[in-house]
């Protein structure tokens, strides 16, 4: 018999040996987190082969695995509702024994499962279609908790297709944690709890990685405390203040990751100071531009440019995220601060996702710096200077011109380079590389970054980073949380907001049809936009070749079609903009190729089929391709969604034209899997965090984590923490944070 304390009560239990013979034993603090991992599940009591299969199928490989495998919901049996007292349309949660399961099909042949639970105070039918392995699961005996809509019908209360946690043996606790499960690897709730209540007692204390002085700061538990409440809990209560700590844990490990990694890029670079840039915050090269432009800057503009101005004077190298909605004049900022750098004498690099883009930000960037007639010094020539030069580099540049392109850069006579990933090849060699700006920065990875960045000869260019797809703020601090962070929040004045309607019958559709017909009947221009195909670019191509021979031989007859998408010839592809920029074409069937960049003004209607098959962020993007003049816009989803979700997110482009306001409609419906999706690199996604419900604590770890790092930037006065961070990021990563 030995005394352990477990969260925090102290009581005379029998113990088992403790998770010993491994690398790593518990230190006088208390058990790590890499001890755990360094732990099969096989050593628990009871996991043979075939749970362990079971295990390993929900990727529960080792003992750290399963004590962060949280209960997904708990029954707190102190305050259960009988099945008798439940109300007809109520959202119930039973816990109660199987009496009897049956497998039958319907008189259309469908087959569906009947199962009748009773919970000692009345009988409940739950019915399962399309599920037949139900009546194998859940055979007369079995303990179950089910989660549904409570319906009467015929005087019997019922449920349909609830959601079942096998709970297995006799839970007489208060309360009952709920383990997420595989429906079909037939482990029970009470097998993971029984593994995890094993697991905690031979774990010991937990070491606590976080000083005492943030605990206290914001009002957080003890790890040790906090890992048996959230999986054995007292009360109801508890589980909330543990999975506050430990949900905090996830996310400050995150920000360390990201505040080190910022720390180590500035600690590691040579930067360049551009002295100009602290002239009234410009120079006279931007002042010149800025005065040829046809319109104002917008306020955002105006501080946007302040604050990069601000970076370029410093000697620390710039890493800034530019973030604003469609139509904000991002591309305005950017040639601003490319500017900065070319009038102190170095070059600028524009890095797009497409060719497509990439030549229409050439288009646009050359015709505004020519506007601009600006000049650089060019010592030999006749006049002593030069006009600034922009080229383009993509895969359509022929060998001939490369070559004489290269020779230009190595000699500083190309003083803007724009171009897709062509940019990073090996041959490509500036003279002075001063600025780098980034476009759709979740098209590029941390390595392709780092890879323009080095072209800079032994000195770090500044790196602007540019998104059209807006993020909330608490998920830009975990997704980019390596830059800093500049919003464009106003639209530049004369932009016309764009009408958006929800086609849901035919008559409607037919209604927008007419609509583009009477629109390129005055002169303007549409696009179509055909489904999404996931997985083929070759399977979009024919659906949008489909798409035009349909509506050129009917809604759209007489009209000048056009097509593109992703298996065109890059030729090709820029001929058809060509002649969609001319007006030679009324109506441009396209896939989502025209997501990002495309801007021609005339465009008034933007028409997408079947659009619940996309996402809002992808709807937002599409629908910002038109309104970019001072004619009046439309936009169409013509769609009929299968799915709640498909309806709430046609709901909400409809209702909205705010990015950042669809932005956290997308974060509740989608949550931050995708979003965190576009994290480079790292083991730890969020288990228990939630980028939508725990603002507050992405916010308090972001503060953390630069407190911390500022005082001690490898962390080594604080090796637990250190030894966590170095756990969930790939070694390649742990050793570039922490190399010095």
């Amino acid at each position: 018999m030995e005394l352990t304390q477990v969260g925090g009560r102290t009581g005379c239990q029998r113990v088992p040996p403790t998770l010993s013979g491994v690398s790593g034993e518990g230190t006088e603090s208390g058990r790590r987190l890499r001890q755990l991992a360094s732990i099969g599940v096989e050593r628990l009591e009871g996991v043979g082969a075939k749970k362990l299969a079971a295990l390993r199928d929900q990727g529960i490989d080792t003992v750290l695995d399963l004590l962060t495998t949280f209960p997904r919901r708990y029954i707190d049996r102190t305050a259960q509702k009988p099945i008798r007292d439940m109300l007809p349309g109520e959202e119930a949660l039973v816990l109660a024994t199987v009496k009897r399961s049956e497998a039958r099909r319907s008189r259309q042949g469908r087959t569906f499962v009947e199962v009748d639970v009773f919970d000692g105070s009345g009988y409940l039918k739950a019915t399962f279609f399309n599920q037949p392995w139900r009546a194998k699961q859940l055979t007369a005996g079995t303990e179950v908790a089910m989660f549904g809509r409570m319906e009467v019908f015929n005087g019997q209360r019922r449920m349909t297709n609830p959601v079942v946690d096998l709970v297995g043996g006799d839970k007489t606790g208060k309360i009952v944690p709920l383990y997420p499960q595989s429906e079909k690897s037939g482990l029970t709730t009470g097998e993971m709890g029984g593994w995890v209540g094993e697991a905690l007692r031979r774990a010991g204390r937990f070491a606590d990685p976080l000083p005492n002085r943030y605990r206290d700061e914001l009002d957080l538990v003890g790890r040790d405390w906090a890992m048996h409440q959230i999986h054995e809990p007292e009360a109801i209560g508890a589980t909330h203040a543990a999975r506050k700590r430990l949900a905090f844990d996830e996310l400050l490990r995150l920000q360390l990751v990201l505040v080190i990694r910022k720390r180590a890029v500035e600690r590691d670079s040579i930067g360049i100071v551009h002295a100009s840039a602290a002239l009234d915050g410009h120079g006279p090269f931007v002042s010149a531009f800025h005065a040829s432009l046809p319109f104002p800057l917008t306020g955002a503009q105006r501080r946007a440019n302040a604050e990069i101005a601000k970076d370029l004077a410093s000697p620390l190298p710039m890493h800034r995220l530019l973030q604003g909605d469609v139509g904000s004049g991002k591309t305005l900022v950017a040639v601003t601060a490319a500017l900065m750098a070319i009038q102190d004498g170095h070059q600028a690099a524009l890095m797009a996702p497409t060719e497509v883009l990439a030549e229409q930000h050439y288009i646009g960037i050359r015709s505004l710096i020519e506007a601009a007639t600006l000049t650089v010094t060019e010592e030999g020539s006749l006049m002593g200077e030069r006009p600034v030069t922009v080229k383009l580099l993509t895969n359509r540049t022929t060998a001939a011109e490369r070559r004489e392109l290269f020779s230009a850069l190595k000699s500083g006579t190309v003083d803007f380079l724009i171009g897709t990933h062509a940019l990073i090849g090996e041959h490509v060699e500036f003279k002075s590389l001063g600025m780098v700006v980034i476009d759709e920065q979740h098209r590029f990875g941390v390595e392709q970054r780092a890879a323009l960045r080095a072209k800079g000869n032994g000195r770090d260019p500044d790196v602007l980073v540019m998104t059209a797809t807006p993020i909330p703020r608490t998920a830009a601090m975990t997704v980019y949380g390596d830059l800093d962070t500049t919003i464009l929040d106003e639209l530049p004045p004369g932009r016309t907001p764009i009408v958006t309607h929800w086609c849901r019958t035919e008559l409607e559709e037919s209604a927008a049809y007419a609509h583009i017909r009477d629109e390129v009947a005055s002169g303007r221009q549409v696009y179509v936009v055909c489904p999404l195909v996931e997985g083929s670019e070759k399977i979009q191509a024919r659906s949008a070749t489909e798409t035009l021979e349909e509506l050129s031989g009917g809604e759209l007859h007489g009209l000048r079609l056009g097509l593109l998408h992703g298996q065109l010839p890059s030729t090709e592809k820029e001929s058809v903009m060509a002649s969609f920029r001319a007006r030679d074409i009324d109506v441009l069937v396209a896939t989502t190729v025209i997501e990002v960049g495309v801007d021609v003004p005339n465009a008034t209607i933007m028409c997408i089929l079947d659009a619940d098959r996309f996402g809002i962020a992808q709807l937002h993007q599409l629908r910002g391709r038109v309104g970019r003049g001072a004619a009046k816009s439309f936009c169409y989803l013509i769609a009929e969604p299968k799915t709640p979700d498909g309806e709430a997110r046609l709901e909400a482009i409809e209702r909205s034209t705010d990015g950042f306001e669809l932005a956290e409609v997308d974060l509740e419906l989608r949550g931050e899997g995708t979003i965190l999706g576009t994290r480079q690199k790292g083991r730890s996604d969020l288990k228990l965090a939630s980028l939508r419900k725990d603002k507050d604590l992405v916010v308090s770890a972001r503060v953390t984590a630069i407190a911390i790092v500022g005082s001690d930037p490898e962390l080594m006065t604080n090796p637990e923490l250190r030894d966590e961070i170095e756990l969930f990021v790939d070694p390649e990563e742990a050793e570039f944070l922490f190399k010095s």
